[in-house]
């Protein structure tokens, strides 16, 4: 039996990719979409897949087994809880979320036991990054990250940045890096700073989702890096935790969470 999808946000370039996927993959099939223009897609009208403005409208009508959203985080954050609601499992790759946000998406995903992936990041690849960086950082405390995005993102740090700091401080003591009398001729030149961890944004056309997570030591220096060279490299990801969300009672933070890493 097939997975009925709901993709929210398809016209942006993630979510024209994953509406490929969807529509590729055999155990798929894809039963609607949200967005703000009702007809803004005119190779979906000829399918027959219908366009929803109102979220609501999408979740009743379309019989969806999991939401799939890709969109912004005012209107994430709503379909999220429209759909666990509906019992509607969600895979969520849109950043941005605050952390009282979280906690509510926690709560209501526990209540109606029914399962919610948020990731930062869905490359295989950019997950065993970050597993690596929080390996590494047991041995080498300084650590500096850069990342590097396409200069149409609207948040920063990314999401991939926050979650390898997370992951990193569960291991790491913490520690003030650099010299202790350390002036910022201007200011943000060291970049924002999580817990002693230095994180800077790139935002130049040209790019993709590049991250580096550099640490050093006496005599050393250890990179550990991973690009994304187009949105394809996501696919891979969201369709495991598609398949993956539909065994979840809960909510997970995190596409590390679903993959064997141990």
């Amino acid at each position: 039996m097939s997975v009925k999808i709901v993709i929210a946000g398809p016209r942006g370039r993630m979510g024209s990719e994953a509406i490929n996927m969807v529509l590729e993959e055999p155990n798929f099939e894809l039963v609607g979409c949200i967005d703000r223009v009702e007809n803004g897609i005119p190779s979906l009208a000829e399918k027959g897949i219908p366009v929803f403005k109102n979220p609501e409208e999408a979740f009743y009508d379309s019989d969806a087994d999991v939401l799939i959203d890709l969109s912004v985080p005012e209107a994430s954050y709503n379909h999220i809880m429209m759909a666990l609601e509906k019992k509607i499992r969600c895979v969520v790759g849109t950043t941005g979320f605050s952390a009282n946000q979280l906690k509510e998406i926690n709560q209501v995903a526990s209540e109606y036991e029914t399962g919610c992936i948020i990731a930062p990041n869905f490359a295989i690849g950019a997950i065993l990054m970050m597993h690596f960086s929080k390996i590494a950082s047991k041995y080498f405390p300084d650590i500096e990250i850069i990342e590097k995005h396409h200069d149409k993102k609207v948040d920063a740090p990314s999401g991939t940045a926050i979650k390898t700091a997370e992951l990193i401080k569960t291991v790491r003591e913490s520690k003030r890096q650099g010299a202790h009398e350390e002036v910022e001729i201007l200011k943000g030149a060291r970049g924002a700073e999580d817990d002693g961890i230095h994180i800077h944004s790139l935002r130049l056309p040209g790019l993709m989702a590049h991250q580096e997570v550099i640490f050093g030591g006496e005599g050393q220096i250890l990179t550990i890096k991973h690009d994304s060279m187009n949105r394809k490299s996501f696919m891979e990801g969201i369709k495991l935790s598609v398949n993956q969300v539909l065994r979840l009672e809960g909510f997970v933070y995190g596409l590390e969470n679903v993959l064997d890493l141990d």
